[in-house]
C-alpha cells in the first residue's frame, strides 16, 4: 500500500425500489418544485430595469454648450488616452459660417468609438479638457452586426434641444464622493 488511507468497500445488494430510481425520481422532482414557490431570478428587461449604481458607466456622449455648439475640439487626448485603442478622430477646420455648430476652429469631423473594443474604463473622459464626452448611465443596445458598433458622431452627439440633452449631473456626484 502507498498510502494508509484505505476504504472498506461494501457490496451492499440494492432495493427493488433503488433498482428502479424510484427515491432519485422523487428527490428530483421535490426539487423542481421548491423552485417553483421561490422568487424568479429573472426579469423582464425593457420594462422592468435592475438598480443601477452610480458609478456605472455605460453609452458614451458628446456634450454640446448652452449655446448647442459642439465642446470637442478634436484634440486626440481621448483617444491616446483609450487602452483598448477604440476612439479614431479626423480633425477638421472649422468653415466661415459654422460658428453656431463648433466652439473652437479645430473641430472633429469623425469621430468613432468601437463600442466592440470599448471597455467602459472612464479614461476618456478623464482625459478630456473640454469636458466634451462622458460615459452615461445608458445601456449598450444589443445587435447582431458587428457594424452595428462603430458609434459615429450620429449617435454620439447629444441633441440641441433641451429635452434632447443628455443628464450628467449624477455623475459629479458620483466623483465628489470618490474624492471625498
Amino acid at each position: 500500500m502507498l498510502t494508509n488511507r484505505s476504504k472498506v468497500v461494501v457490496n451492499k445488494e440494492m432495493t427493488f425500489a433503488e433498482k428502479i430510481y424510484i427515491p432519485a425520481i422523487v428527490a428530483g422532482l421535490m426539487i423542481t418544485i421548491k423552485h417553483f414557490f421561490k422568487k424568479k431570478a429573472t426579469i423582464n428587461f425593457p420594462e422592468q430595469q435592475k438598480p443601477i449604481s452610480e458609478v456605472w458607466r455605460g453609452l458614451h456622449v458628446l456634450k454640446r454648450d448652452e449655446q448647442g455648439r459642439e465642446n470637442c475640439t478634436a484634440c486626440g487626448l481621448c483617444a491616446v488616452a483609450c487602452p483598448a485603442e477604440a476612439i479614431t478622430m479626423t480633425a477638421a477646420e472649422r468653415k466661415k459660417g459654422e460658428e453656431h455648430l463648433y466652439r473652437e476652429e479645430k473641430y472633429a469631423a469623425v469621430y468613432e468609438i468601437n463600442m466592440l473594443r470599448c471597455i467602459f474604463c472612464g479614461l476618456c473622459e478623464e482625459a478630456c479638457p473640454k469636458e466634451a464626452i462622458f460615459l452615461t448611465n445608458r445601456m449598450t443596445p444589443s445587435d447582431t452586426l458587428r457594424d452595428n458598433f462603430i458609434y459615429g458622431k450620429d449617435k454620439l452627439v447629444e441633441g440641441i434641444a433641451p429635452e434632447e440633452r443628455v443628464d450628467i449631473s449624477y455623475r459629479a456626484r458620483a466623483h465628489r464622493k470618490e474624492v471625498e
